[in-house]
């Protein structure tokens, strides 16, 4: 790749006399000498091939490839900027990304209230979110591929933080065979029906949770796929409420009336990498995490200023 002749502080100083209307009101918002100015907008115009400036009267005005080149500048000029304020920020300790892991099943909504709060303070810190099920979060955070993981397993060696339950409520369409018997339902009566259950996305020791005893079973990869093929009266299944809100309100989906179980209310754990040392970023998103998992999933956002 050819390297560039023309410097960001070039490139600067031109944005300058545009923006302070002249090469003398540029020279004293820069602190520096009008020849100075003068020479360093010359010489871009030699190096480029191209006139940026003209003078009308006593005024610099731009030209119109000038304009162009201008206003794609500023871009140039302010990324430049914001890698410099990384690098500072990485020096002091600040990370240059943060690696989450997350269960399938916890809810969206509380990791996008706790993302959009922390973008305003992540002086340019990257997240790298990832969703697995199950075993799948023990093993990227014991791969240590990730620095936070949010799992409904107790994880043997960390010490997680408890974060709310979530709500897994039996369900099948309406006019499932089940909904038909219209009374209450035991799990003998599940027996004989397809059961839709999610596979576990580790590979080590992929864990089997919940109630399997239907003779028949179709395993899925995702939740969504599992609410997609209940809400078509392909089997039942245990899916997180918030996921099916709208299906349940609508009646495409409709909660078992069983006689035990119907509704079982795992807690999820927020674990931190433990052969790791956390950053300031790290730790602005896990208090994040914590205080956002405790707020109604339907409660109105408003994102935190940053703090000082």
């Amino acid at each position: 790749m050819k390297a560039p002749r023309v410097t960001l502080d070039q490139w600067r100083t031109l944005q300058a006399v545009v923006d302070h209307g002249g090469f003398a009101q540029a020279a004293e918002a820069l602190h520096r000498s009008q020849s100075s100015i003068s020479y360093t907008v010359a010489r871009m115009q030699e190096q480029l091939g191209v006139p940026l400036l003209r003078i009308d009267g006593r005024k610099a005005v731009l030209t119109e490839a000038g304009a162009v080149l201008l206003r794609r500048s500023r871009q140039l000029v302010k990324q430049a900027s914001q890698l410099e304020d990384l690098a500072h920020h990485m020096e002091q300790g600040w990370e240059a990304e943060v690696r989450l892991v997350v269960d399938a099943a916890y809810p969206i909504a509380r990791l996008v209230r706790a993302l959009s709060a922390f973008m305003p303070q992540s002086r340019g810190c990257r997240v790298r979110l990832r969703e697995e099920v199950l075993s799948g979060v023990e093993e990227v955070l014991l791969e240590g591929v990730a620095d936070l993981a949010i799992s409904s397993l107790n994880i043997g060696g960390y010490l997680g933080e408890e974060l709310n339950s979530v709500e897994f409520i039996a369900v099948a369409h309406p006019l499932h065979p089940l909904h038909l018997l219209q009374r209450e339902i035991t799990f003998q009566d599940l027996e004989g029906h397809l059961q839709v259950v999610i596979r576990d996305s580790g590979h080590t020791q992929p864990r089997d949770v919940g109630w399997l005893g239907a003779e028949q079973r179709w395993t899925v990869g995702s939740l969504a796929t599992a609410a997609t093929f209940v809400g078509n009266g392909l089997g039942f299944a245990w899916l997180p409420r918030h996921l099916i809100e709208r299906e349940l309100h609508e009646g495409l989906l409709k909660p078992l009336p069983l006689d035990q179980g119907g509704s079982r209310r795992p807690s999820f754990y927020l674990y931190s990498n433990k052969e790791k040392t956390l950053g300031p970023a790290t730790q602005i998103l896990i208090d994040l995490l914590k205080t956002f998992d405790s707020a109604p999933l339907d409660a109105p956002f408003a994102a935190p200023l940053p703090t000082t």
